[in-house]
């Protein structure tokens, strides 16, 4: 893992060596570096499987602003610049507008943001209904363990994994989730195992973020047979976390509009905001 990446102010979700290592098939991802600057990161973006679109090539730069010669290098093979964080943009607007770069926010990837305390403790009326979803998951099970994940736990939650897909119907992250647990160690990632009457039922996986002042949880897996899972394992987890994580960021809802839906109802706190760029 580079040093720079983690340290990132943002907290971009997508700028962990874990999450690009993990979705490099999917969005076939080539890295290459401008000394003591920044690295180029390479995708390309599959189509929706509804639309008869053609894939479109981006890059990312994590850690700081290309010059414009290696911008116009860049848009010579890339469809546009992706990923672009406030901090990067903010200072360097005028000059890239000077330049004829266009910045659009691209709200389906902003990534959100929740005070830990907030998720860990579900203060209010705002939290009445999730309050209420944990009550009912206590009151309907006798009994729950959490243990964090070790590599001994890891076919658990390889077998919560399996279990999680039948009941889906369909893939998802599945091969990445697949991925991140058997080497949940060298990608320095955490998290916790869940058992609900003895049963495996849930697991979790993140990393920190932003200098450590952030956590990122990439992975949340649960069985739906044990009702209000999902609740109990998010107030869960958080309250796991030290207190020197003063954020969770639950990363993106790509445009879906049931899980953008749910991802409003834990009323975050704020996001990490992104933009993409073109030349006009």
């Amino acid at each position: 893992m580079h040093p720079q990446l983690p340290m990132t102010v943002d907290g971009v979700s997508e700028y962990t060596f874990a999450n690009l290592y993990l979705f490099r098939r999917r969005y076939r991802y080539r890295v290459s570096r401008i000394q003591d600057k920044t690295f180029i990161i390479s995708g390309i973006q599959p189509p929706p499987k509804d639309l008869s679109q053609r894939e479109r090539t981006f890059f990312y730069t994590p850690c700081a602003v290309p010059g414009r010669g290696i911008l116009q290098e860049l848009f010579k093979t890339h469809d546009y610049w992706k990923g672009i964080s406030d901090s990067l943009l903010t200072p360097n607007r005028d000059r890239l507008e000077e330049w004829g770069l266009i910045f659009d926010e691209d709200r389906d990837n902003f990534d959100y943001l929740y005070l830990r305390n907030d998720l860990a403790d579900l203060p209010g009326k705002k939290y009445h209904k999730k309050r209420n979803l944990v009550s009912q998951f206590h009151n309907n099970y006798a009994s729950w363990e959490a243990r964090p994940l070790t590599a001994e736990l890891v076919p658990v939650a390889l077998e919560i994994l399996e279990k999680w897909r039948e009941q889906k119907g369909f893939d998802g992250d599945f091969l990445a989730a697949t991925e991140a647990l058997r080497q949940f160690e060298g990608l320095f990632l955490q998290g916790m195992v869940y058992w609900v009457n003895e049963k495996p039922a849930a697991w979790c996986l993140g990393e920190r973020l932003a200098r450590g002042r952030m956590f990122a949880v990439h992975f949340e897996k649960a069985l739906e047979e044990f009702k209000g899972i999902y609740q109990f394992v998010n107030q869960h987890y958080a309250g796991s976390l030290p207190n020197y994580y003063v954020h969770i960021n639950r990363e993106q809802d790509l445009g879906d509009q049931g899980l953008r839906q749910a991802k409003m109802t834990y009323r975050p706190c704020g996001f990490v905001r992104k933009f993409t760029g073109h030349w006009d």
